[in-house]
C-alpha cells in the first residue's frame, strides 16, 4: 500500500486508513532516515488506539509500554542506538515482539536478524518538496 502525506494535518486521515488496510496486522517495522517521521506516525496510531500515556520516543529506554483502553499494550521500540544485538536479548526483547500486542520497531535495521518474519515492513520516505510517501507491504 501506498500512501502520500502532503503535510502534517492529513496525517490523521492517513492512520486512519493505514489502520483499516493493516485490519489485524499489529507487529510493524519502520525504516526511514532520521527525521523521516517514524515517531511522529507511531504517536498517531497510538492516539488514534487511544493510548492512556503520552508517547514519547524511546531512543534512550529503547522501549516504552503504552496502555490500550482494554488494558492491552503497545510497545514501541527503538534500536537507533543498539550496539549489539544481546541488549535486546538481555531486556526479554522475544517477549514483546511475540506478544499478542501492538509492535512498532523503529531502525530495525540495526538488529536484522532479530525481526520476526510476521513483522510488516513500513518504509517512510521524504521527498524533495518535504512531503512524506509511506509504503506499508502487509503480504
Amino acid at each position: 500500500m501506498h500512501y502520500e502525506i502532503n503535510d502534517i494535518e492529513a496525517l490523521p486521515a492517513i492512520v486512519s486508513q493505514f489502520l483499516k488496510d493493516a485490519d489485524k496486522h499489529k507487529h510493524f517495522a519502520l525504516f526511514g532516515s532520521m527525521g523521516a517521521g517514524k515517531t511522529t506516525f507511531i504517536k498517531e496510531v497510538c492516539r488514534q488506539l487511544n493510548v492512556k500515556e503520552v508517547v514519547t520516543s524511546p531512543t534512550f529506554s529503547l522501549v516504552n509500554e503504552y496502555t490500550l483502553p482494554d488494558n492491552n499494550k503497545v510497545y514501541h521500540f527503538d534500536f537507533y542506538r543498539i550496539k549489539k544485538e544481546e541488549e535486546l536479548y538481555d531486556m526479554g526483547y522475544e517477549d514483546y515482539v511475540y506478544s499478542d500486542a501492538y509492535c512498532f520497531i523503529e531502525w530495525p535495521e540495526k538488529a536484522p536478524d532479530l525481526i520476526p518474519v510476521h513483522f510488516k515492513e513500513i518504509r517512510i520516505k521524504e521527498t524533495s518538496s518535504g512531503k512524506r510517501q509511506l509504503e506499508v507491504n502487509l503480504d
